[in-house]
């Protein structure tokens, strides 16, 4: 298997060389050359798996540069009972049957918040950190991680991060932006390999950042500088897993087809499902849920998509969606193109830049976001949130997030008959406390090992939203 840039860059490249990597040389963001597809008997095969070994085959479709001996230790190694503390890893629970015409829906949530930092981010982090470990040693190589989160990817990273050999990790974040909880995750490190950065601005400014410096080809040679974020393929690639164990927990045959409706703002998380749809998993909507910032509802309703400045992008009560620019979605656009490096280059490196968006919707491709590739959409806002936050709670007995409860309303309006719908789990709610208690009344439960973690001495930086002052902060810290 090689990987080919979005932009048109088409050297050749395994699987190892762009895990460390990140972007592409050209700014395009790395993607297989073909989709390998999986049949009604590998489906089967699969369906019964325990789940470290499902991620096994799934990844070896993909990875051909890591002996299979070695992969398949990796995965047992990252999806243990230890560390996710459940054999299931991503147990489904249904939430409810809900009344369609003329069949019932079985509406399920899947639970991917069982890591070491209560949110879904863990799913992919742990098994990037432990690729991340295998490679550099295999290298003796060093390896300095730059990243931007919203909220849980900069947790998940550090927690993946902490500790392993030939690791550094600078995390930018918004400031004042992330929930006291995610802050205090984060800035309570004080590991030596973990440097956090609390940038003034939105998370936009911190994902520009970090592009910008990944697209210095120099400083990024120089310094090693490789990604976790979402636009690392090897992320989004351990995100395909889970659809095809929720797909298995819900299904009975191989013949059915299923609905998965995704919390999203950078588009990684969904993305990961038209990959797994486009290897032949019998997917048939995926449902893309976003807040007050609906960049990418707008674009499934209408072909436009218009990146908002930071000044226009909405604080909400699910922050870790609190963004107006998805990298991902460049993924989904050069399929959506056939795979025209050209066409995506003028799209997301000229009229983007240039304009701020641009507008497919005179063009034939875009009918087929939703007919061929089953992409719909729906918003949801501080409204919905708390009163299906409430609704869940207290009709089904489930407490759920703020980002889980836009995506749970958004599933309710896209359920079709006798096709079970599975809605992606974010986080546990402690992380969100604040809107939990203004829902509900009450605090969410928290796991004992995080009691009095907002109390705990911190470590970061706030720095001005400018890449050369992260790259002289970078370059300091690598000496």
């Amino acid at each position: 298997m090689h990987y080919l840039s979005t932009r048109g860059d088409a050297t050749p490249r395994k699987f190892c060389e762009i895990l460390l990597e990140g972007l592409a040389p050209d700014g395009g963001l790395y993607l297989p050359e073909h989709y390998p597809q999986v049949d009604a008997a590998l489906l089967a095969k699969w369906r019964l798996l325990p789940y470290a070994d499902l991620a096994f085959e799934v990844l070896s479709l993909y990875i051909d540069d890591i002996p299979a001996d070695d992969l398949r230790a990796i995965c047992r190694k990252t999806y243990s009972q230890e560390v996710f503390g459940t054999r299931e890893i991503v147990p489904l629970k249904k939430l409810e049957v809900a009344s369609t015409s003329p069949a019932r829906t079985d509406l399920y949530l899947e639970a991917l918040s069982n890591g070491p930092t209560l949110a879904f981010k863990d799913m992919a982090m742990q098994l990037l950190g432990n690729l991340f470990e295998y490679e550099l040693a295999r290298r003796g190589e060093e390896l300095n991680i730059l990243g931007a989160t919203s909220g849980d990817t900069g947790s998940a990273a550090e927690y993946a991060m902490r500790g392993k050999t030939g690791v550094r990790v600078f995390m930018l974040s918004p400031n004042g932006r992330m929930s006291p909880f995610q802050q205090a995750q984060m800035f309570s490190l004080q590991d030596d390999n973990i440097h956090n950065v609390a940038v003034e601005g939105v998370f936009d400014d911190c994902q520009d950042i970090v592009k910008a410096v990944s697209s210095d080809l120099a400083f990024k040679r120089r310094y090693r500088i490789g990604t976790v974020n979402s636009i690392n393929w090897a992320r989004l690639m351990a995100q395909v897993v889970y659809y095809f164990a929720g797909y298995f927990q819900a299904t009975s045959s191989n013949t059915d087809k299923v609905g998965f409706t995704v919390p999203s703002g950078n588009f990684g998380n969904v993305c990961a499902g038209h990959v797994a749809r486009m290897m032949g998993l019998p997917i048939d909507q995926l449902v893309v849920a976003t807040n007050e910032n609906d960049v990418l509802d707008e674009f499934f309703r209408t072909g436009v998509y218009r990146v908002r400045a930071s000044a226009d992008t909405h604080e909400t009560s699910s922050p870790s969606m609190d963004i107006s620019k998805a990298s991902n979605f460049e993924r989904f656009v050069f399929d959506l193109l056939g795979r025209d490096g050209a066409r995506v280059e003028a799209l997301f490196g000229d009229a983007l830049a240039k304009d701020g968006r641009f507008d497919l919707s005179l063009d034939p491709a875009f009918q087929q976001a939703a007919q061929r590739y089953g992409f719909v959409s729906g918003k949801s806002t501080h409204a919905d949130r708390l009163a299906t936050i409430r609704d869940t709670f207290e009709r089904l007995g489930v407490m759920i997030d703020p980002h889980t409860a836009d995506a749970v309303k958004v599933a309710r309006e896209h359920l079709v008959a006798g096709v079970p719908m599975i809605v992606l789990e974010t986080a546990l709610p402690i992380k969100f406390a604040q809107t939990i208690v203004e829902a509900l009344g009450r605090e969410p439960d928290r796991p004992a090992r995080f009691e009095g973690i907002e109390q705990l001495p911190r470590r970061v930086t706030l720095m001005i939203a400018d890449a050369a002052a992260v790259q002289a902060y970078v370059a300091q810290h690598c000496k």
